[in-house]
């Protein structure tokens, strides 16, 4: 098999590896104990493919937590070159409250593919890694508080957690909670 072959073959692997874990989300958020025929079905793929990539349940639910944390720490990267520190915190905020809407909405499907303390294991260094370059951002403009650490700003949020995802009104109080977070940690002079 050429070269060519072989790399046509493994980019078409990766458009099928993200076309599965964007159909997993839909369908685990709008039922957490979805089949995976069902996934495999909506992704217009044979259940052999979806295991070919995710061998068991587990592993696919893993691989969606996993890729949503990865989004939301490169956000952060991707924020302060486009937007003034204390703006891209804020946006980097909101990213976090809609993770945390879906995790919410993932809850379950976390819960029953395996014991929770691997998915929070795997996100936590990342997410604090991704507060703390935007709380270093922030110091280095003057406009956040210095003795913020990325573990205060993380539980200051921890309310985000409450919020029922499933409630029209949940990015409206999502923004009220944020913005009273922002107040507190803004700068005082």
């Amino acid at each position: 098999m050429s070269t060519k072959r072989v790399e046509q073959l493994h980019a078409q692997g990766l458009r099928t590896r993200a076309c599965l874990l964007d159909v997993a989300r839909e369908v685990f958020e709008e039922c957490h104990d979805a089949s995976l025929n069902s996934i495999a079905k909506r992704a217009g793929v044979g259940i052999g493919t979806l295991y070919r990539h995710f061998p068991t349940r587990e592993e696919l639910v893993f691989e969606l937590y996993r890729d949503q944390v990865q989004r939301l720490v490169l956000a952060s990267e991707e924020l302060l070159r486009t937007h003034p520190p204390l703006e891209a915190f804020r946006l980097w905020m909101e990213r976090f409250a809609r993770y945390a809407m879906t995790k919410a909405g993932l809850m379950e499907v976390l819960r029953t593919a395996t014991a929770h303390g691997r998915f929070a294991q795997e996100a936590r260094g990342p997410v604090t890694g991704a507060v703390e370059q935007l709380l270093a951002a922030n110091r280095e403009a003057g406009t956040l508080r210095e003795d913020l650490t990325a573990d205060d700003v993380l539980l200051a949020v921890a309310g985000l957690y409450q919020l029922d995802p499933s409630a029209e009104d949940w990015e409206q109080r999502a923004h009220r909670l944020l913005e009273l977070v922002l107040c507190g940690l803004r700068r005082r002079d």
